[in-house]
């Protein structure tokens, strides 16, 4: 079986390769340029039982953005240059956490740091997006890109369900590109601080245990995932999944949670 691991940085994918000439280990490296070369760095591809030779026996220390296994993209990196815009908000972008998703353990999930504040930019998208979620209490816009969810935060983006690696640097590019033509157009936008609950609290509803025990305070579920939306109440109020005979709906819950920038605690 291949597995898949990209890079924070540059200079971490440099260690890589170096140490990858020690060893000679056959592996397959993963290019995002040119069309997504603002958005991604290489992704390197090795059989899992290589990954010890390649992490072990003192030939470097690298750090990587975590290992998944390799899926063959659905589609290849675009010909195209990206395009530049004067006024970059978004700024430069790095995956730092790649792991399956909890959900669905044949995607991928991926959060991505980038040096700009995209907090500006949120009133305006939430004019221009009526089917996305902004918070202005926790600072988080969420819109759903068909099946999956994307969390994006002032100087982080949190993607759900991603097919593969091409995928992730695709949702990127998209987000990259979507907010900088927004801010770039801002002055003909009207912003907006419109909150629409219903939506991402729906999708925490459907994984909670929706037994309405009324042992988080609340007499139904639906109260609860509203309740938890807003950032009236925390999480772990949901006893039955926190200790309780729901335990094996944690995972989901936090990572859709995490997601929607609503807090555990």
């Amino acid at each position: 079986m291949k597995i898949l691991t990209t890079f924070p940085s540059a200079g971490e994918f440099e260690k890589a390769k170096q140490v990858l000439e020690k060893v000679a280990l056959p592996h397959v490296i993963m290019k995002p340029a040119p069309g997504f070369s603002l958005v991604g760095l290489p992704a390197l591809v090795i059989e899992e039982e290589d990954r010890g030779k390649l992490l072990g026996g003192g030939q470097g220390v690298f750090i990587t953005s975590g290992w998944v296994d390799f899926h063959q993209p659905a589609q290849s990196v675009p010909n195209n240059t990206p395009p530049e815009f004067d006024e970059d908000i978004f700024g430069t972008v790095a995956i730092m956490v790649l792991q399956p998703c909890t959900a669905d353990l044949t995607k991928l999930r991926a959060t991505a740091h980038f040096s700009g504040d995209l907090s500006p930019v949120f009133p305006f998208m939430n004019s221009l997006m009526r089917d996305a979620f902004y918070n202005a209490h926790s600072q988080t816009f969420t819109f759903m890109e068909g099946h999956r969810m994307i969390a994006v935060y002032p100087r982080r983006v949190a993607v759900a369900k991603t097919n593969d690696i091409v995928d992730t640097w695709r949702v990127l590019e998209m987000l990259r590109v979507r907010f900088n033509e927004c801010w770039k157009n801002r002055a003909n936008i009207t912003p907006s601080t419109e909150l629409r609950k219903c939506p991402p609290a729906l999708e925490i509803y459907y994984r909670l245990p929706k037994i309405n025990c009324g042992e988080c305070g609340e007499r139904m579920c639906m109260a609860f995932a509203l309740r938890l939306w807003s950032g009236q109440v925390a999480l772990t109020q949901c006893k039955p999944v926190f200790g309780g005979t729901h335990g094996h709906l944690k995972d989901a819950l936090v990572e859709i949670c995490g997601g929607l920038g609503v807090q555990k605690e």
